[in-house]
């Protein structure tokens, strides 16, 4: 588990923090010198296990992995980095005695993005952990920014989920709101990676389609007074185009209405009574005066009163009028309304 005080305690604003992983102390001492010396937070494990812990405590900017250790050597150690979500990101340099090709490439298939040998050279080292540590740290700036935009979402009463597509059409939920969270348990019943068959069908619909859609219909799901909407909103990364369409990481976003929500919207929005913006509301569904006083428990008479003073306090002299008026200042409030 994260220990969350020790990756507060790093002072990630004035320097990088390095994870040196080797058994012997020497290379330890030699690498932890020049480090702390030029300005990096450095941090050390001299074992397998040990770098795991300390990777998954710490979020270290960038990893120096010995190739061979014993035990858990550093090609396995690099393998279950890059499998934890929270630690796949992490660049790894490994340093290794071994130069034959079959070794350099089993260090860069495990996941290392470059390799030093050895005697280590602490000026190459750093040289080489300079060019990595520029790209993550853009790619994690740029993460950071995407994920500050899409929880922004949630303020307003909108959820955003990220689903990849794959070529043959299987879907993974792979990143989530909270308030996405929360509205798929509701709907659907499911959570992350699981994407709703809905939903997936929706999208394999529009994205692999035969006919590209620029502009793809929302999906809307009804559950009693409540309505989610879905919204295909943008691809997130390159991805690659197939066949009938294209497959990739795509950002669907949601947001959730209910009838008693549009009412009180209405009431405020035309200072009506509450029963006035019922009535007004239905009129907008198409419901005639009889059809009102039955869902509302009136009388037609008693409806006919009320829709009278909507007209007064709208400005308008007929129904349809009304309900055009409703209609644009709900689509406002309400983009994804649909009467």
């Amino acid at each position: 588990m994260r220990d969350d005080s020790l990756h507060r305690a790093l002072d990630r604003a004035n320097s990088d923090v390095v994870l040196i992983v080797d058994d012997v102390p020497d290379n330890l001492s030699v690498l932890h010198d020049a480090l702390e010396e030029s300005g990096y937070t450095v941090l050390v494990a001299t074992h397998g296990e040990a770098a795991l812990q300390r990777a998954r405590q710490a979020l270290p900017d960038i990893v120096l992995l010995d190739a061979m250790m014993p035990g858990m050597d550093g090609f396995e150690v690099a393998k279950r980095l890059k499998a934890m979500p929270e630690t796949a990101h992490i660049p790894i340099v490994f340093m290794t005695g071994l130069t034959e090709t079959e070794y350099l490439v089993a260090a860069l298939d495990a996941g290392g993005v470059d390799y030093v040998t050895k005697p280590i050279k602490p000026k190459e080292v750093m040289a080489r952990m300079g060019v990595h540590l520029q790209g993550a740290r853009s790619a994690r700036q740029a993460a950071q920014q995407a994920g500050q935009a899409r929880n922004a979402l949630d303020a307003f009463g909108y959820a955003s989920i990220t689903v990849r597509l794959d070529p043959q059409g299987r879907g993974k939920l792979t990143w989530q709101t909270p308030l996405a969270r929360d509205l798929l348990l509701t709907y659907y019943g499911t959570s992350a990676p699981h994407v709703p068959e809905p939903v997936l069908f929706w999208l394999r619909k529009h994205v692999l389609g035969t006919v590209p859609q620029v502009e793809p219909p929302r999906l809307l799901i009804e559950m009693g007074k409540r309505r989610l909407s879905c919204r295909l909103h943008q691809r997130t990364d390159d991805g690659q185009e197939g066949a009938g369409g294209d497959t990739g990481d795509w950002l669907i976003v949601m947001r959730e209405t209910s009838e008693d929500a549009i009412v009180e919207a209405m009431s405020l929005s035309f200072k009506l009574t509450a029963r006035e913006a019922e009535v007004l509301y239905w009129v907008i569904k198409g419901k005639i005066n009889r059809d009102i006083a039955d869902i509302l428990g009136a009388s037609p008479a008693t409806v006919k009163k009320h829709l009278e003073r909507v007209y007064a306090k709208l400005g308008v002299e007929t129904r349809t009028a009304a309900a055009g008026m409703a209609m644009n200042r709900i689509r406002q409030l309400h983009p994804q309304f649909e009467g």
